[in-house]
């Protein structure tokens, strides 16, 4: 089928309503404008409305708005039993330790070099890697890490607008490190009453963790209520761990 209009974006134009983004049927569901504009205050526009980048090196920036959106409620997430119990293990013998931006470019540089199912390179390209840097420095994007014998093995980065948290991507250098990692953010959103982590596009393996599809409209609803509330402050302490496994 012949690709739709893509709209151009030039420096400091806003960008096109979310209701205009390509549809299921075309080539590229859910893509919305290009262009070559990308630093800390057009990512922070973006996810303010629900649009986030992403593209592969050599093509213009691309803003994406997919319908649905895969949405994860802290209080679905699915605990296997394996995990919960490897959790409480290193905890116990006091070998993991998670820790909140402590070094936000070494978690995006070990994502950047763990391409996702499927793919043979990265979209955390550069360019991508200093525009998040940018918005690292305003306070607006995080990264959760997994030490384990003092070593980091695992890890997420994300972006925080208000009350939203939107989950970029992960990386793990021993086994379910990166799901440990987000168990860590799961417990710290229970904590902290944060309602809502964005996944953006559908997966199975984001299905198996518990993140659901929804509705843009619903999403959008939802994202509006919460980016106006005062952000958390980003530090995760032990005692997180007891709204999942008690005292």
């Amino acid at each position: 089928m012949p690709y739709p209009h893509l709209p151009w974006l030039d420096a400091g134009v806003d960008f096109p309503p979310i209701e205009s983004a390509w549809s299921s049927e075309s080539p590229a569901p859910g893509l919305l404008a290009a262009g070559d504009e990308l630093n800390a205050n057009v990512l922070l526009r973006a996810y303010r409305q629900g649009i986030f980048p992403w593209f592969s090196e050599g093509q213009p920036v691309l803003w994406w708005s997919t319908h649905p959106r895969m949405v994860l409620l802290p209080q679905d997430f699915t605990w296997p039993l394996s995990l919960r119990k490897q959790i409480r293990s290193l905890l116990k013998r006091g070998q993991l330790n998670i820790r909140m931006d402590t070094d936000f470019m070494a978690v995006m540089q070990a994502c950047a070099q763990s391409p996702r199912p499927g793919q043979s390179g990265t979209w955390i390209s550069p360019a991508m890697q200093s525009a998040y840097a940018s918005l690292h420095q305003q306070g607006h994007a995080h990264s959760v890490e997994t030490w384990w014998d003092k070593e980091l093995v695992g890890g997420l980065y994300l972006v925080n607008v208000g009350g939203m948290v939107f989950g970029e991507s992960m990386f793990s250098r021993r086994s379910n490190a990166s799901k440990i990692a987000l168990a860590a953010l799961v417990a710290f959103c229970l904590v902290n009453r944060l309602p809502m982590i964005d996944c953006q596009q559908e997966t199975d393996h984001l299905a198996s963790l518990g993140a659901r599809p929804w509705p843009r409209a619903d999403f959008l609803c939802q994202l509006d209520a919460l980016v106006d509330q005062d952000p958390p402050a980003w530090r995760f302490e032990p005692d997180h761990w007891t709204c999942v496994f008690g005292t």
